[in-house]
């Protein structure tokens, strides 16, 4: 090995060390899988990844992502040795006070996304890749996966989108050791059936030994040479490699060494290659290639529906995308081969450069999304909602990340008609509320949907957008305005026994019965609660006080979780009757009055509800 090889080997010895010293003072975590693949890790921080070292998350960086997230400790002992902090506080790893979690998050300026739930980091690392991409810009994303994710199907989402944009500035790079959690992987140390993998999905892709520094770096720097593809690095590693008597053992998967004359033995075995030379400084950063501006260029010119208009949220939708891409220049748009349903086509007509096609791959999109964002983009990303939610894990992730991503689900509910209840989106409002500072929106008109596009892109934070397939009338004047966590108040006089709290398609059955029960000389609120989450607790609660406090809710959503559960918890503690109409059990093929009709949440059915004592 020539002196730059061997001063990585160094560096790599005391990585091992780093991350058992850490995980052994925690009394918890993975040291052996970090330990299999600190040789690639030495080699792409101090050699290959051009960075500023004390400053992790400076924007001419290239990025890297661990999307083995539990091996966390190799990340921050890469840091560390960088200079990013002293090397002394990775013995906070874990410590309640510590910004070096057990598996990245962003609380530690160095993690580009969270990770740790295992097969997303190739989407996050693609869609940072493809914002460096499409902006012209010299930097590059590295992700280090391990070889028992690759089991995920989303990792092959990723692989072939990538591929597709012919993404030549993302490289994979797979630790195969070999062992699992609970046992061998399953192709074991076969690195050539990970190659070709890679290969036939259309990436430049190598095998190496991973603990080969010479080979190591020779790989490392074939990847900058690639033109046009992907490219993938597959790494024969040994778990646990530096020990003898934990190397390539099964057994210990997330188990420290104990402090003492095991650690103690360990880190004497390691040491045999780890000196005191300083690591090799990394290569500084490319700046050629100005990043887009990412602010605001003015306001989103204003809806223009004439009061006869009849249309769908989606078309509304699409048209308001393609407004707000003009004024904000940092605004992406993902879709899953349904833009021409969704219409997020207006803004692939309008903006071509920031349109991104996912094909039918909705985990891959929402996690290119969180890529994007985390680079200062605003990408909204669509489909029907009854797909999108099987990307849920990626949306949980998507929160710990931290991700500023809008989320399109149409489609929604029984009121999409003959497709059947395989495409209505019905437990969508649920998993949406259920993620930790999510808003939830669902506009029931054009003017609405547009205002709300614009709100949500202005709010720091993941948006749920929910979607309906009917056309419908025009509620409101185009100069209305719709913040976060408000209400429309579209019905009401001294005289109401009830309120009727509705949202999207059930407004307008809530204003059917608001008919039927005047000609019975009976009153009613109707409040299209447009905001799901925040809701408007506060008008609720007036409401609910001036109708006798009862209130009614209508959604064309399951019964457990929607706007019905919003709103119950809204009033909880104020002695309100509230009674939930929604869909009770799996529809069927129909017409869309048919159905809302037949399951409930129709005009008739708010009217029974309402004549009940």
């Amino acid at each position: 090995m020539n002196k730059v090889q061997t001063e990585l080997q160094a560096v790599a010895a005391r990585l091992r060390e780093h991350s058992m010293r850490a995980t052994s003072e925690a009394g918890s975590g993975h040291p052996t899988s970090c330990m299999s693949a600190a040789d690639i890790v030495a080699a792409l921080f101090f050699h290959e990844m051009r960075y500023h070292p004390k400053q992790p998350a400076h924007p001419d960086n290239d990025r890297f992502v661990l999307s083995k997230g539990h091996a966390a400790p190799l990340l921050y002992a890469a840091w560390a040795e960088a200079g990013a902090f002293p090397v002394e506080h990775l013995l906070t790893l874990r410590r309640f006070d510590s910004e070096l979690e057990g598996h990245p998050t962003p609380r530690f300026a160095g993690t580009l996304a969270a990770t740790g739930s295992l097969g997303q980091g190739l989407s996050i690392g693609l869609g940072a890749a493809l914002s460096f991409k499409r902006e012209g810009r010299p930097q590059r994303v590295f992700v280090l996966l391990g070889d028992g994710e690759t089991a995920e199907g989303s990792v092959w989402e990723a692989a072939a989108v990538a591929a597709h944009e012919k993404l030549d500035n993302l490289v994979a790079i797979v630790d195969v050791n070999g062992l699992g959690q609970s046992q061998r992987t399953m192709y074991g140390h076969d690195i050539e059936s990970y190659r070709k993998r890679f290969a036939d999905f259309g990436w430049q892709a190598l095998a190496i030994d991973g603990h080969d520094m010479a080979a190591v770096v020779d790989a490392l720097a074939q990847t900058g040479k690639a033109k046009d593809k992907p490219f993938a690095i597959i790494a024969r590693t040994l778990k646990g490699k530096g020990v003898s008597f934990i190397e390539d053992k099964d057994g210990w998967h997330g188990k420290p060494l104990k402090k003492g004359e095991e650690l103690d033995k360990a880190i004497a075995e390691v040491r045999k290659l780890a000196t005191d030379t300083p690591a090799p400084k990394p290569p500084a950063p490319l700046t050629n290639g100005d990043a887009k501006a990412q602010t605001w260029s003015g306001p989103m010119p204003a809806p223009a529906y004439k009061p006869e208009d009849q249309v769908a949220t989606r078309e509304a939708y699409g048209a308001g995308l393609a407004k707000l891409g003009t004024v904000a220049p940092h605004l992406y748009v993902l879709d899953a081969d349904t833009k021409n349903s969704t219409f997020a086509e207006k803004f692939l007509a309008a903006h071509p450069d920031r349109f991104v096609e996912n094909f039918i791959a909705e985990q891959n999109m929402i996690g290119a999304a969180v890529g994007l964002a985390r680079l200062g983009k605003i990408p909204f990303l669509s489909s029907f909602a009854c797909f999108i939610t099987r990307g849920f894990d990626h949306l949980r992730m998507s929160a710990i990340s931290r991700a500023n991503i809008k989320v399109a689900g149409s489609h929604c509910g029984v009121s999409i008609g003959e497709d059947g209840p395989s495409q209505m989106g019905l437990e969508d409002l649920a998993m949406m509320r259920a993620i930790p500072g999510s808003v939830v929106l669902y506009p029931a008109d054009g003017v609405s949907t547009e205002r709300l596009i614009d709100a949500a892109a202005r709010h720091e934070g993941i948006v749920y957008i929910r979607l309906s397939r009917p056309k419908t009338s025009i509620l409101y004047k185009n100069e209305e305005t719709f913040p976060l966590g408000g209400s429309k108040v579209l019905r009401s006089s001294p005289k109401d026994v009830a309120t009727v709290v509705a949202a999207g398609v059930t407004v307008f059955e809530a204003l059917k019965a608001y008919d039927q029960l005047q000609k019975e000389g009976i009153a009613i609120r109707v409040i299209d609660a447009y905001s799901v989450k925040p809701i408007d607790a506060a008008g609720l609660r007036r409401a609910a006080k001036e109708t006798g406090g009862r209130i009614v809710t209508v959604e064309d959503h399951y019964f457990d979780g929607g706007l019905g559960d919003a709103v119950l918890n809204a009033v909880a503690n104020d002695g309100v009757r509230v009674e939930k109409l929604a869909v009770t059990e799996v529809p069927r093929s129909g017409k869309p009055q048919e159905l809302i009709d037949a399951f409930g949440i129709g005009a008739t059915s708010i009217v029974a509800a309402v004549r009940k004592k």
